[in-house]
């Protein structure tokens, strides 16, 4: 089975639908308004009215009150939500009618055992980067990805990944799906249609 590919951190409709066009199976939208590529309710809405059918709207969040999720759920159509905070296993249940993942900054084997107390449907594994809570585009030893899947969780893999690496990721890991932002980009929240293209067929032509 094909790796499912994520392109988060969109923008923009022109840049939300070259993602669809060139394969995208979800797209990632930041709510984090301390994030380069934070978007508001109003234009997600928007993307969305514009997206085919089939395509998964994730809202990503960081340590947002319950009711912010709720109404970007309901003001944006989304259909499924990262968490990238310190949320609580009890904060990601309250969700349950909803898919729920939630991401994990690897810097070794330690930070790995929280996951098994997360029944989200997937474990999203990033780069720690100090104060920043993703889209740093450093990477972590994937090895510990491979680890990550003995717990029988779907993995989402990111954490620097590019066009050039992401084939080596996915053959090494074979992860559920790759997650990458800065590393198909021109500048922070202006994606390189080429990049994301080459992206998702090195991607999708491994397995």
């Amino acid at each position: 089975m094909s790796v499912r590919v994520k392109i988060c951190g969109l923008t923009s409709v022109e840049d939300a639908l070259a993602a669809v066009e060139a394969g995208a199976d979800a797209l990632g939208f930041m709510f984090y308004e301390a994030s380069p590529r934070h978007v508001s309710a109003k234009l997600v809405a928007e993307i969305v009215r514009r997206l085919p059918p089939f395509v998964a709207k994730v809202g990503v969040f960081v340590d947002a009150a319950e009711a912010a999720v709720r109404q970007a759920m309901s003001d944006c159509g989304l259909d499924t939500l990262q968490f990238h905070g310190s949320e609580s296993p009890e904060f990601c249940a309250r969700f349950s009618s909803i898919k729920v993942y939630k991401a994990f900054r690897v810097r070794g084997l330690e930070s790995l055992a929280d996951l098994p107390r997360f029944s989200t449907d997937a474990w999203l594994l990033d780069s720690y980067v100090p104060d920043k809570p993703g889209g740093t585009g450093a990477q972590f030893n994937w090895d510990l990805a491979v680890e990550a899947k003995k717990f029988g969780r779907p993995i989402i893999l990111a954490g620097g990944l590019t066009p050039e690496n992401v084939g080596d990721a996915v053959q090494r890991v074979q992860p559920y799906a790759v997650d990458v932002s800065s590393g198909v980009e021109s500048a922070a929240g202006k994606k390189d249609h080429g990049k994301v293209r080459r992206f998702i067929a090195a991607a999708c032509e491994t397995l």
